[in-house]
């Protein structure tokens, strides 16, 4: 995820119908088939799951995303760095 993309733009997503999805905050797509995506936005990993979905557009320089087909499912991964353990902070 670049820098540059985060403080530029703020991270929408709008479904419509659940058969076209509009994103923005958008800076890659990993992973594309008919029953998933993945892509980094500026508020994390988006997992997409679905099915007969199509990458319309994906343009990285304004960080915007279109897709359709039938959406079944939406998920954030956190990127927030893991809290280590009690024990584990006592044994460093």
């Amino acid at each position: 995820m670049t820098e540059e993309l985060s403080k530029l733009q703020a991270h929408t997503l709008l479904l419509e119908d659940r058969s076209r999805l509009k994103l923005s905050g958008v800076s890659d797509v990993d992973s594309f088939d008919e029953t998933a995506v993945t892509a980094y936005t500026v508020q994390g990993e988006l997992h997409i799951g679905g099915t007969q979905l199509r990458v319309i557009s994906l343009n990285t320089q304004t960080g915007d995303l279109l897709m359709e087909g039938t959406v079944s499912s939406m998920v954030y991964l956190d990127n927030a760095p893991k809290k280590q353990s009690f024990l584990s902070r006592l044994l460093r």
